[in-house]
């Protein structure tokens, strides 16, 4: 008789010894951040566009092909490990775009894009770079840009 009273005890005593424990797992996640999750063969794809869209903008002067390249991956990874060189080049593909710049006319983007669009896109993109990674190595190319801009007119 004396076995009953304990063993309820002792089941008692351990889970007074284990709640606190219990109670201090709480606030975990269930895994890690999805931010930083990253597909490899999606890595890698979009790795290539980064080459061929810096190929396309820094040899080519392709600007058209440079910005798809770079709307691509930011459409299909928005993950992805350099993005934030992505939006740089992005956003000076379409700057160029505006200027009239490049071997490519900017109608092959779109023949109704006008270059006050293009120009806009292009602060876009720069600005999103500013805002989302400011620590990013072109962070500053990106504010140096936009500083070129000026602000942009009211309505």
């Amino acid at each position: 008789m004396r076995i009953k009273p304990l063993m309820i005890s002792l089941a008692f005593c351990l889970a007074l010894i284990a709640a606190p424990a219990a109670y201090a797992q709480g606030g975990i996640k269930t895994g890690p951040d999805p931010s930083t999750l990253r597909d490899p063969d999606l890595e890698k794809d979009s790795l290539h566009n980064l080459e061929v869209a810096r190929n396309y903008f820094k040899l080519k002067k392709a600007y058209v092909a440079s910005l798809r390249r770079c709307e691509e991956i930011i459409a299909g990874n928005p993950n992805f490990s350099k993005i934030e060189e992505v939006l740089l080049i992005a956003g000076r593909s379409s700057l160029s775009l505006a200027d009239n710049k490049g071997k490519q006319a900017p109608s092959l983007y779109s023949k109704a894009t006008t270059s006050e669009e293009f120009r806009d896109m292009g602060r876009d993109y720069l600005t999103k770079l500013v805002k989302e990674y400011p620590d990013s190595p072109y962070a500053k190319d990106a504010q140096d840009d936009l500083k070129t801009l000026g602000t942009k007119p009211g309505p």
